[in-house]
């Protein structure tokens, strides 16, 4: 028991500024003692999350940024920090996770399945956790990604961890469920006759176990748990078929989930805000739309 109250008392302490008032991004270790399985000490062998707080006098909600980059590195400007600034704008806080991936860390080998989805996870945990002192609705917590992101996004969206009161890690104690999930031109396969050749490589290897790869076409996953889901991609996606979002919104129909897609027919892959891409410019306006008939976002 003593070892239990030590442990949260210190995660309690280093959570602190989160009563302060500013509303400045900061960092934050994910891991605070250290990252399970990390051996090295190298760039992308300590995770962070980027925190940006609303000042509400209400609860706010808050949601997870998994920016894109192939598992092989991160898209940290249009796919982070300008998706956080307009979370920002609609009154939520955000975290971007800049989760460990291949090409970086562990002395140049990098990390592969499952620790992203071990960091994506944490991410969500963590967020819980920190909800009082964040000044966030615990259960209006979402996650959105970006390519491999949205992969990862997909991946957290139907396998996760349940809350565990008796973990002597405070964090563990929370679900990592999202309670909502955005996926923008997401990687969802890896069915290698669709799915992003670089990214299924980096996450699994040059000739992964098959079952492994099935367990990670997250078309295959989605169950009656899976959070509500939007999702948006275009017909001109060369990189990333628009296949990916096609498979995964069926199978959200299929299951009872309740799902949204919206595909354009132009737009390069990698897009972001697509502010400049006629047609596909609309999304940001019609996801805020969406997280307002879900009651996510409230501010007028």
């Amino acid at each position: 028991m003593t070892f239990k109250l030590t442990i949260t008392t210190l995660f309690l302490s280093s959570m602190a500024w989160m009563g302060a008032s500013a509303v400045e991004p900061v960092t934050l270790k994910l891991w605070e003692n250290g990252a399970p399985g990390v051996t090295a000490d190298k760039e992308g062998d300590a995770p962070n999350l980027i925190v940006t707080r609303i000042d509400s006098e209400t609860p706010t909600a808050g949601i997870v940024i998994l920016p894109g980059g192939g598992y092989g590195g991160h898209a940290m400007d249009h796919e982070g920090h300008q998706i956080a600034d307009w979370f920002k704008s609609m009154g939520v806080a955000s975290a971007i996770c800049d989760y460990r991936l291949r090409g970086k860390g562990n002395a140049g080998k990098g990390y592969g399945h499952p620790v992203p989805m071990q960091d994506a996870q944490r991410a969500i945990q963590t967020m819980r956790a920190g909800a009082k002192r964040w000044n966030i609705d615990p259960d209006r917590i979402g996650v959105i990604g970006f390519s491999a992101g949205g992969h990862l996004c997909s991946t957290v969206s139907t396998q996760f961890h349940e809350a565990d009161p008796d973990a002597v890690d405070p964090i563990d104690r929370f679900s990592s469920l999202p309670n909502f999930s955005i996926l923008c031109y997401p990687v969802i396969t890896m069915d290698p006759s669709f799915t992003h050749a670089g990214s299924r490589r980096n996450l699994l290897g040059q000739d992964p176990d098959p079952q492994l790869a099935l367990s990670l076409s997250n078309e295959t996953r989605v169950t009656p748990q899976t959070p509500p889901t939007f999702l948006f991609h275009t017909i001109e996606d060369k990189a990333v078929p628009v296949a990916n979002s096609l498979r995964y919104f069926d199978a959200c129909i299929e299951r009872g989930v309740a799902a949204e897609l919206h595909v354009f027919p132009a737009g390069r892959h990698g897009l972001g805000l697509a502010a400049d891409t006629p047609g596909a410019s609309q999304w940001p306006r019609l996801c805020e739309n969406w997280l307002r008939g879900l009651g996510i976002v409230t501010q007028p």
